[in-house]
């Protein structure tokens, strides 16, 4: 434990301990009563008992640490006396004069970093995480890197005998300053410490920090969490300040100041299009003050120069970033790659927008960029479903290489002159820059989408809107999370007893696709609103209990009897061949559902006499039957009186002929429904046999692309996203 802990940058808070300790020592946690009972001491406080003395003849009337006395009776009017934690800051700012530094500037762009940062944020997101990456989380990890490179940053000097030792660390050990309020509400600095900072990947360096800050906001900070700071990381910019020169306390090399992240001064008041067209990225200065008597202009220089690099992402570091996450990029290359590796483009990459020549033309860099733009946005809107999280058991994505902004020359300072309106986007960002984190979010997060393949331009378009503009993703309220939290429970529950109640009796269980119930629901929410009279349901065995106990309505006692061999309730017929197994997976049902509206219809599942998907067409068939007006007499159509929903197996939907039998005759006049609603339950098994040893296909979705059918995929994992999913 440091000893000289009343000699740090942290002595206000030590000093506000000391005297809470003074006052009731039971008041402070046990590791601090050790500290003062070991006899480290602050600065005792002034007695209030009288103006005069502290009770033991100490005079009350001494100046503050470190300041000259006045002369008797000469104080100035409005001079008060500095006591307590204050006093002890006084003293060690004064102290802080005795090291001689200097100070290093250096302005930095920031557009890649605020870029990486993005996407950072959004593929946590989307992966289902709740961290958040902020500004300086990457800075000081990189500080940390660059120290590595450049240990000289640590080094520290102490005279001992009169003679000048330096002090080379074997560690890297960071402090961070935070603002914390104090229990009687004034605010004061503590610098905490992240000891051995260099053996930290990313992951663990975030973790530590995100601790440290919160012990000190919450005040649970202890004595050892401030020992041993070789250097010092302070983020005045998020005060707005541009530039800081902080002092720098015995014992650390150097202290880094990050100033406030924005567009020049001078282009304060100009407009973002005007911004845009002369090409001005916003900037940072950095500061490093150091200890002049070990550390030297030059290497302080290279250690700013070094830091300014890897935020501009050079030897890999945003990379090392994503793998320390578990997030990776939308498109590695080694995910896409063929055994030969990636291709590359040599493509200009300028940071200033080519201004057009004489004729008026418009430079062919300009026109490549432009066109390499919109070959991204096209291999999103493709492609991103390779990258997306959609496995709930969380396996990697396999990633595509057109995903990649780097081999088609998209470098920030390109991607930041390029309009979003010309590439047709719907997501929010006025330039390709903003705009691509939102597109990575919309086409590679926990829902994807295959829209593509659709033959009609119109279809294509209209999806494309809907699905970049997020109309029907929208976060749930919290009373929407506690009834959809309430129907979960009501599943699981079903399914827990149903187990421990019957085990070892034949059961196809919904565990692994719950959503299935809460996506019913919201689809026949929306069907009664829209009009329709009925909702037809078609399904095989899994889940299908517990749709007809949630879904339809029908009495759970009703289902625990055919466990039971055949027992008869009230009102209903016995079946000759009730309980023998598996029978209760095949019967139908019909039950009436309301709306929150008011408005009500017939939800009915139809039988399935069978251990295969054999419904489909029957779903399809009754839901035609239902739109159908007989009453006159030429028949009528009217395809919103009944909304047909199918829902298959994985295995069954690739592997069954009925399914591409009934598709082909969906679009037919003598057959069609107005469409059908198709969800596929996939628990990645398929019954008996893993999904790549019982389709040829990636998706088992994928026979639908030859129908036009849009596809939407999403982890079933990710509630908000299944309904979203429902909602387009």
């Amino acid at each position: 434990m440091d000893t000289n802990l009343f000699e740090t940058a942290n002595a206000g808070f030590a000093q506000a301990m000391y005297e809470e300790f003074l006052r009731d020592p039971a008041a402070v946690g046990a590791e601090w009563r050790r500290l003062f009972e070991s006899g480290v001491h602050g600065e005792m406080p002034a007695a209030t008992t009288n103006g005069k003395g502290n009770g033991n003849g100490a005079s009350q009337t001494g100046a503050g640490p470190g300041a000259t006395a006045p002369a008797a009776g000469n104080l100035p009017a409005g001079a008060t006396p500095i006591k307590g934690p204050a006093a002890r800051l006084v003293q060690n700012m004064t102290e802080s004069l005795t090291v001689p530094t200097a100070t290093t500037f250096r302005e930095l762009p920031v557009a890649v970093l605020e870029s990486r940062r993005k996407s950072l944020n959004a593929a946590l997101q989307a992966a289902g995480r709740a961290e958040k990456i902020s500004f300086t989380h990457i800075i000081a990890f990189a500080i940390v890197q660059a120290t590595k490179q450049h240990p000289v940053m640590g080094h520290s000097l102490v005279m001992h005998d009169g003679v000048p030792h330096r002090v080379s660390p074997s560690d890297i050990a960071l402090g961070l300053a935070v603002d914390v309020t104090r229990k009687d509400g004034s605010r004061g600095l503590v610098v905490p410490v992240i000891r051995h900072a260099e053996t930290l990947d990313f992951a663990a360096f975030h973790a530590a920090y995100e601790a440290i800050v919160e012990k000190a906001r919450t005040n649970k900070l202890m004595p050892d969490d401030f020992v041993g700071a070789t250097m010092s990381l302070t983020n005045p910019g998020g005060l707005g300040t541009v530039a800081s020169v902080p002092r720098l306390m015995a014992g650390q090399g150097s202290i880094i100041a990050v100033g406030a992240i924005a567009y020049p001064p001078e282009f304060a008041t100009v407009s973002p299009e005007r911004i845009r067209d002369l090409g001005i990225a916003k900037v940072m200065t950095v500061t490093s003050t150091y200890d002049h008597r070990v550390i030297q202009g030059a290497e302080s220089g290279q250690f700013l120069g070094t830091l300014d690099g890897m935020l501009q992402g050079k030897d890999g570091f945003y990379e090392q970033l994503e793998a320390a996450l578990g997030v990776g990029g939308p498109a590695s290359a080694q995910n896409g790659a063929d055994a030969g590796g990636t291709t590359t483009y040599a493509v200009p990459a300028k940071a200033n927008t080519p201004a057009p020549d004489a004729t008026g033309a418009v430079p062919s860099d300009r026109l490549y960029q432009v066109a390499a733009a919109m070959a991204l946005v096209k291999a999103l809107r493709t492609h991103g479903h390779l990258a997306a999280r959609l496995d709930p058991l969380g396996s990697e994505p396999v990633g595509d290489p057109s995903l990649d902004p780097g081999p088609l020359g998209l470098t920030p300072e390109v991607m930041a002159q390029i309009p979003s309106s010309v590439l047709r986007v719907a997501v929010p960002g006025a330039t390709l820059l903003e705009a691509l984190p939102h597109l990575r979010e919309t086409y590679c997060g926990t829902i994807a989408y295959q829209v593509e393949h659709i033959a009609s331009h119109e279809r294509r378009v209209w999806l494309r809107e809907q699905i970049e503009s997020g109309a029907f993703r929208r976060p749930l309220s919290a009373d929407e999370k506690r009834r959809l939290l309430e129907r979960l429970t009501q599943v699981e529950a079903l399914e827990r007893f149903l187990h421990k109640a019957y085990l070892g009796q034949k059961r196809f269980s919904i565990e692994g696709v719950d959503m299935l119930v809460p996506m019913l629901d919201l689809t026949m929410e929306r069907a009664a609103d829209a009009g329709a009279r009925e909702v037809v349901i078609g399904m095989a065995h899994r889940g299908r209990l517990n749709v007809l106990a949630h879904t339809v309505g029908r009495s759970p006692e009703t289902l625990f009897a055919e466990f039971e061999g055949g027992k008869r309730h009230e009102g209903e017929e016995e079946m000759p061949d009730a309980g023998t197994g598996d029978v209760k997976y095949h019967l139908g049902a019909e039950g009436r559902f309301r709306s929150g509206a008011g408005n009500e219809l017939t939800v009915a599942l139809v039988p399935n006499p069978s251990h295969l998907e054999f419904v489909d067409p029957v779903v399809d068939g009754r839901a035609r039957a239902r739109q159908t007006d007989r009453t006159s007499a030429e028949a009528k159509l009217d395809p919103s009186a009944a909304v047909p929903v199918v829902i298959h197996g994985d295995a069954a939907f690739a592997g069954q002929g009925v399914v591409a039998e009934t598709l082909n005759l969906g679009a037919l006049n003598g057959y069609r429904t107005g469409g059908t609603i198709h969800i596929i339950t996939n628990n990645q098994i398929g019954f008996t046999t893993d999904p790549e040893e019982a389709r040829s296909t990636q998706y088992a979705s994928d026979l639908a692309k030859g129908f036009d059918i849009p596809i939407v995929h999403v982890n079933g994992d990710d509630p908000e996203a299944c309904l979203s999913a429902v909602r387009l």
